[in-house]
């Protein structure tokens, strides 16, 4: 049943005042498509669902909402239904939680938790935004490596419930340093005798709290890791981070490279959440600074002004050659800034992706030259030089364009900066400047003019 035919019958069971069935039906549905449900409800019907779902499930249905239905929800349930779900959440979606709301709605929740929670809390909420300690979660259950399997087990059993992971259990020394890690099914399917030394993997592969998650990122997709332990600079276990924390972060960093690639400031909101004047801003300052950029290429049309009342017919290639140049850059620029954000190209790659690009520049651009010499001969049979220019400015601005494309990204990421603003927009600005130059240079010695 699709999304808006499942709304209307919840709504018309709230109509009825069909709780028990209704409350049946919610707890057959994920706690995913019930948060999009719900986001979709009038406020009346919003709150008493949540007041219908057992509690737990609401607590899981609240940790998949939006930041702002959550806090446009703490503003209306009560104070004891606050309480519950603060109390309950995993530490990691707390803390997302608190970033998101306003300071004095987070000194009130604040109060509200557990003393040790809260100093917990505080903690995670000092890490710098973006790093591994900002994602992480303290609720894991750790093993010390002198416990046999069935105590091991036995210990599972009795501490693990408030974990969000058991499958990877990491095994820690009594001043809690990581000392390695052993899976549930290595544990299940081992001899009593054994002990979790025995069966543990010493070279465990972590990451520190101040780690960038965009590295995190990639140790996940690296090593496909469902579960990874973040320690301190004394490689004690301070917590770890679990694959559906990390996925929220790529999907974060993809859709930032998105924004930045497509000439705008990345934002978080929604896009039918953000206001026209959001919108305009973000959008202002790239389109300003690209507008100002294209005062260059006006300065070169001026600047070869007279090889177009020697020959008019020049000016009429300009689009074809631009257009060209524009595209070549912005294929080699987004192939390469992938490459570089997923690491899959290093800096240390940038004479490999030099020689690759200009072998590829060559190839393609030889082609469309003599497409372009075949079909411009046809048109102007009687203007041979004319057609070897442009072929030749377009064999030329192919091969310069890919390889700008290809090495501005790696310029970024030495300065610094993020290779995503390397993109079609910043490209294209570089590219068209540069091809007329070479095309009006062309023209001039080639043509005499």
């Amino acid at each position: 049943m699709i999304v808006l035919e499942k709304l209307e019958h919840l709504q018309i069971l709230l109509k009825n005042k069909e709780f028990m069935k209704l409350r049946k039906e919610l707890e057959q549905e994920n706690p995913v498509d019930l948060a999009e449900l719900i986001e979709k409800m009038t406020k009346d019907e919003r709150i008493l669902t949540m007041r219908l779902l057992p509690k737990d499930l609401a607590v899981d249905v609240f940790s998949e909402m939006d930041p702002d239905l959550q806090e446009t929800l703490l503003s209306e349930i009560t104070t004891e239904e606050i309480d519950h779900l603060v109390k309950e959440m995993f530490v990691d979606d707390l803390v997302d939680l608190l970033e998101e709301l306003p300071a004095s709605l987070v000194a009130e929740i604040l109060d509200r938790v557990h003393p040790e929670d809260r100093a917990t809390l505080n903690r995670f909420l000092q890490y710098k935004v973006d790093t591994a300690g900002s994602i992480m979660t303290s609720e894991y259950t750790s093993l010390k490596k002198s416990l046999k399997v069935p105590e091991a087990i036995d210990y599972l059993r009795q501490n693990g419930q408030d974990s969000e992971t058991l499958y990877s259990c990491f095994v820690v020394s009594d001043t809690r340093v990581l000392l390695g890690v052993v899976t549930l099914r290595t544990l299940l399917l081992a001899e009593d005798h054994l002990t979790v030394e025995d069966l543990m993997e010493e070279k465990v592969v972590s990451v520190q709290t101040e780690d960038d998650v965009e590295e995190v990122a990639e140790i996940f997709s690296r090593y496909d890791f469902m579960t990874l332990p973040v320690v301190d600079k004394e490689n004690r276990l301070v917590g770890i981070i679990t694959v559906d924390d990390i996925m929220d972060v790529i999907l974060e960093e993809d859709t930032e490279d998105f924004e930045k690639m497509a000439g705008t400031v990345p934002s978080d909101k929604p896009y039918l959440k953000t206001s026209v004047w959001e919108l305009a801003k973000n959008r202002m300052g790239w389109l300003t600074f690209l507008m100002l950029s294209g005062i260059l290429t006006g300065a070169i049309l001026t600047s070869f002004e007279d090889a177009f009342l020697v020959i008019p017919v020049l000016v009429t290639f300009i689009p074809m050659l631009t257009d060209t140049g524009g595209n070549s850059g912005s294929q080699s620029s987004t192939l390469i800034i992938r490459g570089l954000v997923l690491g899959e190209i290093e800096m240390k790659d940038i004479v490999k992706v030099f020689i690759k690009e200009f072998e590829v520049s060559l190839m393609t651009g030889a082609v469309l030259a003599l497409l372009t010499y075949i079909r411009l001969r046809i048109l102007y049979p009687d203007k041979p030089l004319i057609v070897l220019v442009v072929s030749l400015a377009i064999l030329a601005t192919v091969i310069m364009a890919k390889l700008m494309g290809a090495l501005l990204p790696f310029f970024a990421k030495k300065i610094k900066a993020d290779p995503a603003i390397m993109a079609a927009p910043m490209i294209t600005t570089i590219v068209d400047a540069s091809s007329l130059l070479i095309y009006f240079f062309l023209a001039r010695w080639i043509l005499k003019i």
